[in-house]
């Protein structure tokens, strides 16, 4: 599998840079996005990735920059645009976008004796942990229309307001009880034709509260409390959907089961995020198997 998803990203790195002028300095954008990718496939240091004895004896003839090299390089704005480039050709989908849209968030806990002071204490499985939490925004097609990463403790419906305004994406927006709230309900309407449907808060059937609600929430009661309410609880239960998606998102080598040792603070922990989504979509759209090397 590490061979396969390895050629995928050689062949999406030669189109992406295709076009692109070489660097003027010693290593290009390729060098670096080649050497990062190589560490995060193997779930690797980027140190492990510097060294010639950890590459097949076909790459060895490739000079290999060095750890601080690689620390400045992936921090310049050209080596992120590079991978941001990638991301959008990969996670996007090139067709028509879905009328379905589903929004949860997946916790990326480590160690509570861990000195990263970015990571925040907050709920996961089974309890309370520490750490960051992915937030996401995908459609019934896989595709990714926004994705974003924050401590633990951050609050989801926080994060599903700023996810929504850069998304923009019309249709339906489907969430757990969690998600239920006036503002994340105005934002929603905010940015077009979007309509939050999720399940109450407590339950079906409760008398309504006294404050004040939104079109948008009022909206969403009625799609799952109506007298025939199969079109709401239908799109309720694809909601059941994103949970699968973190399953395979995890379920594979080399895939995002868990935050290593080495990648902490939010900018490594997003770099990090961020190149296995890229790595699980090329794993499951199928890999390209030729490549030329020359």
């Amino acid at each position: 599998m590490e061979h396969q998803l390895w050629k995928a990203i050689l062949v999406v790195l030669k189109q992406i840079l295709k076009a692109r002028r070489k660097s003027s300095r010693g290593y290009s954008c390729e060098d670096i996005v080649r050497v990062w990718f190589w560490a995060v496939v193997h779930d690797r240091p980027v140190s492990w990735a510097t060294q010639k004895a950890n590459w097949p004896i076909y790459e060895r003839r490739r000079p290999l920059p060095s750890s601080s090299t690689m620390s400045r390089r992936l921090r310049s704005q050209e080596v992120q645009d590079v991978i941001l480039e990638i991301e959008r050709q990969v996670l996007c989908s090139p067709g028509d976008r879905p009328l379905v849209w589903m929004i949860d968030g997946k916790p990326l806990s480590i160690g509570n004796c861990s000195k990263d002071r970015q990571a925040g204490y907050g709920r996961a499985a089974r309890g309370k942990a520490k750490g960051y939490k992915l937030h996401v925004i995908r459609g019934g097609d896989n595709s990714v229309a926004a994705w974003r990463v924050a401590p633990l403790n951050v609050d989801e419906r926080v994060m599903a307001r700023r996810l929504v305004r850069s998304a923009r994406v019309q249709g339906y927006l489907v969430a757990d009880s969690g998600y239920d709230s006036n503002p994340l309900h105005e934002v929603c309407a905010e940015v077009g034709e979007l309509q939050l449907v999720v399940r109450p808060r407590g339950g079906y059937g409760l008398p309504k509260r006294r404050k004040r609600q939104t079109a948008g929430r009022l909206r969403s009661i009625e799609l799952l409390e109506h007298p025939e309410p199969h079109f709401g609880r239908q799109l309720l239960r694809q909601r059941d959907d994103i949970e699968r998606v973190f399953g395979n998102l995890t379920s594979w080598g080399g895939g995002l089961t868990h935050l290593p040792p080495w990648v902490r603070t939010h900018r490594r922990v997003h770099r990090w995020v961020q190149a296995k989504l890229i790595l699980n979509a090329l794993k499951r759209h199928g890999l390209p198997t030729t490549y030329d090397t020359n």
